[in-house]
Formats: structure tokens, sequence, C-alpha cells
């Protein structure tokens, strides 16, 4: 009997050669499931992962990032373009380098979006201890920095012999590939044990497909689902991420054309529906339309498809509020689809959709309900051109007069990405999304300094879409750095730099709360430790230009659309430099049309905050638990 065929390679050679034959399919379509690696090298990972990167050419891509948060954000965007069938992996030094990714590990888990993390870890040996940057713990010698990103991820090990390295290297990708249990993978590794060889199987290195399936809903759960929703007089669909992720939007169309039943959607599944679906009602929750938020106030029946329920859906507990509101909920993860107390039926959301409209073949919502929802999101559309309008083109532009500009010239193939501040309560209530993957919202962790890199992510995922990031000046600030990034390796990307003097969201959330906007804005300090009204002699568009982008300045509405016009065209990385006009006396987007909960200070002595607390304990009362 012969032996079995081995391969003498380091352990980090071994790592990369292995990734390189990953796979997912589905509908029979393959896709690479680790397409390239992220890395900035240090002691740590330089002579493992790097010298096996080199090694290995195209096998496995290399890309250079400046920031560990950012590359893991980059990767997490163009996870999310390829509908989590393809991902990225990003690899750091021990130390800072290693800590820098928990930020990042954190926003992909809570979004259930794929990356693979690959941080150098301390000796396995000990032979140097502690090594330089090492976190030294006296009752734990087993213990590093990278156990800091255990609770951050789906799947974690630390890889001290060579040959655990096989079992570890396939519970990895098999939780990347799989639709429930995805999010952050991390191995971190030992640097001694990334340059020790080993005599690998052969096998080892052998294409793997991952089948990514489409479970169908259970016979008696689809019943149950089916006698509810034929029993509601005033139903409401919520499309949320797992829509997209699935690619189930036809199969949404064709329920909501068949049903008349209403469609909204939350920042995640916002376009699962075009804006001008005649069941599309908007976003819902918080940051949601007056058309959706009316409708789930007095819904009898809630559908939830691909939607885990966040505190600005739900309007924290507050929005479904028709005494006997009942929740169906259609996800590929048990564990949100039998959140709400609802009828659960655990498929994927396109094999779910499909089987939901067959079932209720005939069965369509009274007309004058359907006229109902119709007429108010005709009435919502005319706050929205209300909202984007400007009076003439020589004026400044207002935030939601910025995203008016945009919608102006954007069509199906646009891609707008955004995370933080002010931005997502507006693009949620008026962005008119007009294809799948258009709305690109990170808002499951809100993570400033996200949409740079991401969008870098998106436009390798997407290379013939156009790709704006829109950031605010607070955004900007945390992390610019990725610009560097996009001119290096050519990735053309518009950043929309909208420059607004301070923390727009967190001052209105600051006075909403009796906060009365302190330490939200970008002003002088007096000598009597107030802030003056003179705004800081910041030129971001001149550090934008530093960073090597082509820097467009806007002043006016008029500028403005030629600026983004000129940016839309252009062949490399481009900024669009704005600055806001923020008087109370210009429109803006319409209030929240639903409560969020941000407890107010139970006792204060300041006049604001005492009445803050007397709004906030009118809103909290109405709170409900759906049992």
């Amino acid at each position: 009997m012969n032996a079995p065929t081995t391969r003498r390679l380091t352990v980090a050679q071994a790592l990369v050669e292995f990734l390189a034959h990953q796979y997912t399919e589905r509908d029979g379509r393959r896709h690479r499931l680790i397409s390239a690696c992220w890395g900035i090298f240090g002691h740590g990972n330089v002579a493992g992962i790097g010298q096996a990167l080199l090694e290995s050419g195209d096998a496995l891509p290399y890309l250079q990032g400046r920031n560990e948060q950012a590359m893991v954000h980059a990767a997490v965007g163009y996870a999310r373009q390829r509908d989590r069938l393809s991902a990225q992996a990003v690899t750091t030094s021990i130390g800072p380098g290693a800590t820098n990714l928990v930020t990042g590990a954190a926003l992909a888990t809570v979004n259930r979006l794929p990356v693979l993390l690959l941080p150098g870890d301390v000796f396995a040996t000990r032979s140097a201890d502690p090594v330089l940057q090492q976190l030294e713990v006296p009752s734990a010698g087993d213990v590093s920095v990278n156990d800091a990103l255990r609770p951050v991820s789906r799947y974690f090990d630390r890889v001290t012999r060579p040959e655990a390295l096989i079992p570890a290297a396939l519970q990895a990708v098999r939780v990347l590939a799989d639709p429930v249990d995805t999010g952050a993978v991390t191995l971190a590794l030992p640097q001694d044990v990334q340059a020790e060889a080993y005599d690998w199987p052969e096998e080892f290195f052998a294409d793997r497909v991952w089948r990514v399936a489409r479970p169908a809903p259970d016979a008696g759960a689809l019943a149950e689902a089916v006698h509810s929703i034929r029993g509601a007089r005033r139903p409401l669909l919520i499309a949320g991420g797992g829509v997209h992720h699935s690619e189930a939007e036809e199969a949404l169309r064709a329920f909501a054309e068949a049903t008349g039943i209403p469609v909204a959607s939350t920042q995640a599944g916002k376009g699962s529906l075009r804006h001008d679906h005649p069941a599309d009602v908007g976003g819902i929750g918080h940051t949601g339309t007056a058309t959706a938020d009316a409708l789930a106030r007095e819904a009898d029946l809630v559908i939830g498809v691909g939607t885990r329920y966040t505190d600005f859906t739900t309007a924290s507990s507050t929005l479904f509020a028709a005494p006997g509101v009942r929740f169906v909920n259609l996800n590929i993860a048990p564990f949100d689809a039998h959140k709400l107390g609802a009828a659960s039926l655990v498929a994927d959301a396109r094999a779910g959709l499909e089987a939901l409209t067959g079932a209720l073949s005939g069965h369509r919502v009274a007309a004058a309900y359907e006229a109902g929802y119709r007429a108010a999101k005709e009435e919502w559309e005319r706050r929205v051109d209300a909202a984007y309008g400007a009076a003439d083109d020589s004026v400044r532009p207002s935030q939601t007069q910025v995203l008016g500009a945009l919608d102006g010239i954007v069509d199906d193939t646009d891609v707008i990405i955004n995370a933080a501040g002010s931005l997502p309560g507006d693009l949620h209530k008026l962005w008119r999304a007009r294809s799948r993957r258009q709305y690109h919202l990170e808002y499951g962790y809100s993570c400033m300094g996200y949409e740079i890199p991401a969008a870098i992510g998106v436009r390798l995922a997407a290379p013939d879409r156009p790709v704006w990031a829109l950031v605010g000046d607070g955004t900007y600030l945390m992390n610019p750095t990725e610009i560097v990034t996009a001119v290096q390796e050519g990735v053309n990307i518009t950043v929309v730099l909208i420059q607004n003097h301070g923390y727009a969201s967190i001052g209105g959330l600051s006075e909403a709360t009796g906060g009365e906007r302190f330490g939200t804005a970008y002003r002088f300090r007096a000598g009597d430790g107030t802030y003056t009204g003179a705004p800081l002699p910041v030129d971001l568009a001149a550090n934008a230009a530093s960073l090597g982008m082509d820097v467009l300045r806007a002043a006016t509405v008029g500028e403005l659309r030629a600026a983004l016009v000129k940016a839309r065209g252009a062949n490399r990385p481009t900024c669009v430099y704005v600055e806001t006009e923020t008087a109370d006396t210009v429109p803006g987007a319409p209030d929240a049309q639903a409560w969020w909960d941000v407890p107010v200070a139970e006792t204060a002595t300041r006049p604001a905050a005492v009445a803050a607390r007397e709004a906030y304990d009118r809103h909290a009362a109405g709170r409900r638990r759906h049992l």
C-alpha cells in the first residue's frame, strides 16, 4: 500500500495554499471563498504569512492597507457586496496591530458578514518571553491580546502546533461559508509556529466546495404562517438584510405583487424593492418614513423577512402598537426567527418567500388598505421632493440638498455607502434606492470610519459600479488613511465630504436628551471653558488632496451638481468637498417618525434635562414586550 502523498511547507505557506482552494457554491454558481488578503506587516506576520503571500503570487492576491481596523472594513464591504459568498482575509502583526482588529471584527459579527482574521501571536514555545508588545498576564500564561477577539468572533482558535492547523482551518471556513453562523473568524498564529515546517497531506490542498443551501420552511410552520396572513386585515412586511444576502429581491417583488402587502425596510434591507414600486413604503422605525411607521402602529400582523429587529427598527419596542398584533418571522437563523414571540419560518429568505407566495395563491389585502398606503406613499414622496429641493442654485446646500443633488445624477448602477452620523437617518427616510445593493448602510454597529475603506471593498467586488462614500467631517477625521490605499491601488471611489463643523447627529441627540449639545461642536475653546461661535480653521479638502485625491470644492447647490457629475466621470479617486448650511431656517429631513430609547438623567438641575426626562417618561410608557 502506497504511503499518503505529503508536501513539506511552513504553517503559513500551508494556510495560504489551503485558502486558495476554498470555494462556495449556491444555485450552481461557484465563488472563490477568500479572494484576497489585506495586510500590514510587522514582527509576528512578516516572516510567516508575509513570506507565504509573496511566494504564492496570484494564488492569493495581497492588498496593502494603512490601518488594521480599516482593512477589516474594506473586507466587510467586499463580502456584503458579494452577498456573503466571497470574502477576504486580514493579517496583522502582534500587539497593537492585532487589537486594532477588534472594532472591525465586532462590526462583521454584528452584521453577520464573513471576514477571516489572521493576527500574529506571541511565541508558542515561549522561547522569547516576553516578546516585544506581549501582554503578560501573571495568572494565565496562555493569554495574549488576541483573546480580546474571542467575544467578537464567531469562531476563534489559536494554532499552537502545525498539525492543529488542519481542523482549525476547516472549522474556520465552515463558519465563514455558513449563512447562519458567519461573522468574524479568527485564527491566531504564533509567530514561531507560522515559520515551522510540516509534512502536510496532499488532500488538505484539494479544491473544496462549501455549498450554501436554500433550506425550505417546514410544512407545518408554513401552514401556520399562511393561516395568520390570510386572517390579517392590516399586514405589513419588514424586509431586512437577509433579503439581499439571499438574493431574494425578485421573490419579494412577486410576493408583494401577488398579495398587495406593503413592504417596509430596515437600514440593511432598503432597496429590497425599488423605491418606485407601489408596495414599497420606505424605511421603518426611528429613522423611517411616516408611511411605514403609521402602518406599523396599526398593523395586526408583522411579517419579518431576514431582519433581527434592532431597537431602531422597533422604535425601542414602542412601534408595533396594535393591541393584538402578532408576528411571523422568516429567517435562516432560528435565533432571529423566534424574536417577538413570532410564529417562525426557519428557512432561506428566497425559498420561504416563494413558498409563501405559492401557498397564498388568490389571497390579497383589501383594496381600501392598498389604496390607503399608496396615497400615503405619494404624500411622503412630496415631502422628499421638498427636502431635496433648493430655492436657487446660488445658495449653500443643506445636507438633504446634498442628497438631492446626488439623487439627480445616479442611476441603477451606483452604490451609496454610509455608516454613522446624521446621514443614516436622512438616507433611510429619503434615499430612493434604484437597485439591489445600491444602498449600503452599515447600521448594525454604526461605526465611524467605515465608509472610505468599505467603498474600496465594494469597488473591488463590483469594479464596474460607481461607488460613493458619504462622509461627515467627524467620521472623516476618524479614519481617512485608506484614501492612500485607494490612490495606490487605483481603486476609483468618490468621497463626498460634508463639512458641518461638528457631530451633527450626537449634537441633536444631546439637545433632545437635555445635554444642550455639550461637547459636540468643533469650535475654539474660550478662557472660561465655553466654546465660541468661530469654527476651527481646519481644511479637510486640503487634507484629502494631500493624501492623493483629486478634490472638487463646491460652495453652492449649482457648483455641487457640477462637481458630482465631474466626479462620477472621473477615472481616479476623487473627493467632492461641500460645506453645508446648518441654519434652522433651511428645510431638512422630516423629524423622526418614531421614538428611540436613550435614557435621560432621572435627577438634574438644568431645566433642559428636567424637561427631557419628562418627555422620556411619556415615551417610555409606550414600551411593550411582545410574547
